[in-house]
């Protein structure tokens, strides 16, 4: 089994941030309109139409016909076309989108920009098991706070894969703390078997790829800086 995941840089001129909007289906475009923030919209803007262009270009399809609809608990699907077997996920911070896509699994993808996070262990002591916790405590102090990131991270990868969306404590579950390589260790109702793995998309940026199977071959490709116009020649 493979997995793909798709690294797109975000940060886009006028020009571009256009073309990404008439990808859009009305309802993504009304919800990048209610952000105050204008670089949060555009950002909005900009990873999902990365995410539409990954999709189309591995389905054969124009990236605006795909519709999408929502699990229970909030995950995303891809509703038409019907039937394509492939599992899909986005992750944005800062700049930078990580898309994940497979077939005959379900994948959970999260990244997270470092920055300065004075209270990391407080935050894992209260939100995270205690097991993980104690790891990171351990850690020397000036390796803590990336630790912490790359942590968070494995957390949200595997979330999302479930799709539980807040019903799945982050406590209910441990994974390994960098810079051990990325392994789930348990989860409530017995682990089955899980493939994650970590990767750099940019300096300073943090992921993680959560996939519900074992043995998953994980290829990783970027976007080229120009990729807002890859449908124009389509």
């Amino acid at each position: 089994m493979i997995a793909d995941v798709v690294i797109a840089a975000l940060a886009l001129d006028a020009g571009r941030l256009a073309r990404c909007a008439t990808l859009l289906s009305q309802d993504e475009r009304a919800r990048a309109d209610r952000f105050l923030r204008p670089a949060d919209r555009d950002r909005f803007l900009s990873s999902h139409a990365a995410f539409r262009l990954a999709l189309g270009t591995e389905l054969g399809v124009p990236p605006g016909s795909l519709r999408f609809e929502r699990e229970s608990g909030g995950r995303p699907f891809i509703a038409a076309p019907a039937d394509t077997g492939l599992d899909v996920n986005l992750s944005h911070s800062g700049d930078i989108a990580v898309i994940g896509m497979v077939r005959g699994a379900r994948i959970g993808v999260d990244v997270e920009i470092h920055r300065p996070l004075p209270d990391a262990l407080r935050i894992a002591r209260s939100q995270f098991a205690p097991d993980e916790a104690s790891a990171l405590a351990a850690l020397p102090a000036i390796a803590r706070e990336a630790a912490f990131f790359g942590l968070w991270t494995r957390k949200e990868a595997v979330v999302k894969a479930l799709g539980a969306g807040l019903s799945q404590p982050l406590s209910s579950f441990s994974v390994t703390v960098p810079p051990d390589p990325a392994r789930l260790l348990r989860i409530a109702g017995g682990a089955e078997p899980w493939t994650l793995a970590m990767i750099e998309p940019a300096y300073g940026a943090f992921a993680t790829i959560a996939v519900m199977a074992a043995g998953v071959n994980i290829t990783v490709r970027s976007f080229p800086g120009t990729w807002a116009e890859m449908n124009d020649a389509k």
